[in-house]
């Protein structure tokens, strides 16, 4: 069964989404058989007479309420305990009737510990241990499938998720124009191009200006001078 989507985030993907080892399910199994089997001996054993509807009663009554409280409650428990890896963070969720549940964020996890006992390497469980900055701390989690790899998976999510803030922390933001690096083609205000005053009517399509001292060979018209922009002196007008 995959975890509800309404409750990820935008662009939160599951990686995984646990139960409880089956190794917790055992003695709930094992309870049931022994019950239905007392029931199987107990109930050709009761006399034949006026009190053998009572005594079926009584026994199927005693049946009911130990196979509820020691196989329905661990079996219901199992299935509403989930333990959720996201590419953002670990989402656990416990509880039949008194639901409880706690979200950790990637980027607040200090360290992933996991612990396997003998029997815990042979069904291949354990337990994971996560510490996280923050009122509660430490939460562990008990008889996690594959506890060795699971750790693994978390700390490789840890790592993916801090370069994924690194990456968004360096983007600019949205608008942003890039300054002049000398190479672009845009001036120092991201506006216009370098040759944009030298590319106006009446001038010539030449570069910013500044480069001849000669300015009239630079981009200005000149008219009845001489072709460095002046009047020879001899034509110069005189004060009478």
């Amino acid at each position: 069964m995959s975890y509800p989507e309404k409750l990820l985030a935008d662009e939160e993907q599951v990686v995984e989404h646990l139960h409880p080892h089956w190794i917790t399910l055992v003695p709930a199994t094992l309870w049931f058989i022994l019950i239905c089997a007392l029931v199987g001996v107990g109930v050709p054993l009761l006399p034949t007479n006026n009190t053998q509807g009572p005594l079926l009663i009584a026994i199927l009554a005693v049946a009911v309420i130990l196979v509820s409280w020691l196989t329905v409650k661990p079996w219901l428990g199992w299935r509403t305990t989930h333990y959720v890896f996201t590419t953002h963070r670990v989402l656990i969720r416990r509880g039949i009737l008194h639901h409880t549940g706690r979200d950790i964020s990637l980027q607040r996890i200090s360290d992933v510990g996991f612990r396997q006992s003998l029997w815990d390497r042979i069904v291949r469980a354990g337990t994971l241990t996560i510490e996280s900055a923050g009122e509660h701390g430490q939460e562990t989690l008990h008889d996690i499938p594959r506890s060795d790899q699971m750790q693994q998976t978390l700390n490789r999510l840890i790592e993916q998720d801090h370069d994924r803030r690194a990456r968004v922390a360096n983007m600019p933001p949205p608008g942003h124009v890039p300054p002049h690096d000398g190479q672009s083609g845009y001036g120092p205000y991201g506006h216009q191009p370098d040759d944009y005053y030298g590319q106006q009517p009446g001038y010539a399509q030449q570069p910013w200006y500044g480069q001849d001292p000669g300015y009239g060979r630079q981009g200005y018209p000149q008219a009845g001078y001489g072709s460095g922009g002046y009047p020879p002196s001899g034509d110069r007008p005189t004060r009478t």
